[in-house]
């Protein structure tokens, strides 16, 4: 187990990124991976995994490390060095890891330990909100799931292929999977591999999806001939999910505010075979209005915080703000306010976040159903899916019907 110099290099070059010129690190790993053609899947593995591990841990490894932001070249060669230490790695003698302080790094990191926001590496601010609103047991077992590296889910395309078949196809390819107890469409990785390099990817016979997420098409009940709205498709993994339920049959509208995602959504439907979806821009007003008490189903899958997501996107915990908070929970009553309308009478919505805040979730749809319109539904169930009880993302989504 030692340290090579060019993949070091390359992780220090990604962490300026991240934290200095404020880049995604999803994006900026996959750029990383790129960067180096002789890399086999150790090296990219120690890539991807040390970049992250160190945004996941930035506020404990900062301190440990005694460095503030902005973060200059020797401050995150020193997170680096704190990283390395607390992972047991051998300390080679280059230049920039000289003096590392390796007891003084071990008696720091126990001191801290004690301490939640630096043991889960949080900002102060959320770690109130979490206390607040899930309150201190709860969201301290929440904290430490969400510090777990995420495992890799696929969610089998049945109109292309099924669970079995493609379980042996990966099989031959040395990639061992598991199914998922009530998940009719899951895969489980047993060891990560990079499943998109191959031709089953290429040919559309499944997706990476995690667990929760592929319980929301499901839960709002679509079935092969209707009409159903997704109001907030994005790049379209659950409108992807509902178009295999549906059988391709029916018409599935793919609604969202930026052309690039549907755009990326288009590229993964041809892929998947998928063949009965619209896609529609909302450039206006108008194009909800015209589909007003036309759809069988409709999916809000709202704009959140993704607290229920920071294991898959740690970065998050560094770039939301306070007041973004408090925007998007305003956004989440204009959209379920306006798009609630789409359901014909009879008809079902499903509203669904990946965050794991009440004031998000079940405080949204308690107003909503005791506003004018809301009074139009009828609450049906909902569901709390929280990392620290399934060892998947946190999600909510309630499920209701517009009576006739």
């Amino acid at each position: 187990m030692r340290l090579h110099r060019n993949l070091v290099y390359t992780t220090i070059d990604a962490l300026n990124a991240i934290f200095n010129e404020g880049e995604y690190a999803d994006k900026v790993v996959a750029r990383s991976l790129k960067k180096d053609k002789r890399w086999g899947s150790s090296d990219r593995k120690f890539v991807a995994e040390t970049i992250y591990e160190v945004v996941r841990w930035k506020r404990l490894y900062a301190e440990i490390a005694a460095v503030k932001e902005p973060y200059d070249r020797d401050d995150l060669w020193r997170m680096f060095a704190t990283w390395a230490v607390l992972r047991g790695y051998p300390i080679p003698d280059w230049r920039q890891l000289e003096g590392t302080p390796e007891r003084k790094i071990k008696g720091k990191f126990d001191e801290l330990s004690k301490i939640r926001t630096f043991r889960e590496s949080i900002p102060d601010w959320m770690d109130e909100l979490g206390v607040k609103e899930l309150g201190e047991e709860l969201w301290t077992k929440e904290l430490a799931a969400q510090n777990k590296q995420a495992q890799v889910i696929l969610r089998v395309n049945t109109l292309k292929t099924t669970k079995e078949k493609l379980r042996a196809i990966l099989m031959d390819l040395n990639i061992e999977t598991e199914f998922l107890k009530d998940q009719p469409d899951a895969l489980v990785l047993k060891e990560r591999a990079n499943v998109f390099l191959t031709d089953a990817f290429k040919e559309g016979f499944f997706e990476v999806q995690d667990a929760s997420s592929q319980l929301v098409a499901r839960f709002l009940d679509v079935q092969p001939g209707m009409r159903v709205v997704d109001t907030c498709a994005g790049a379209g993994g659950k409108t992807l999910h509902m178009a295999s339920l549906m059988e391709n049959k029916g018409q599935l509208i793919a609604m969202d505010l930026y052309e690039s995602k549907l755009k990326q959504l288009k590229l993964r439907a041809k892929r998947n075979g998928a063949f009965n979806i619209e896609y529609r821009i909302i450039d206006t007003t108008k194009v909800i209005k015209k589909l007003y008490e036309k759809a069988d189903r409709v999916l809000i899958d709202a704009p959140c915080s993704g607290l229920g997501v920071l294991k898959r996107n740690p970065d998050s915990k560094w770039k939301l703000q306070p007041e973004f908070i408090d925007n998007i929970r305003r956004v989440q009553a204009e959209v379920l306010e306006s798009y609630s309308r789409i359901v014909k009478p009879g008809g079902k919505l499903v509203y669904a976040t990946c965050s794991i805040l009440p004031s998000e979730n079940q405080e949204q749809i308690k107003k909503f159903l005791s506003s004018d319109n809301g009074k139009n539904f009828t609450f049906v169930k909902d569901s709390k899916i929280l990392a620290s009880e399934s060892g998947f993302d946190g999600f909510y989504m309630a499920l209701l019907e517009r009576k006739l």
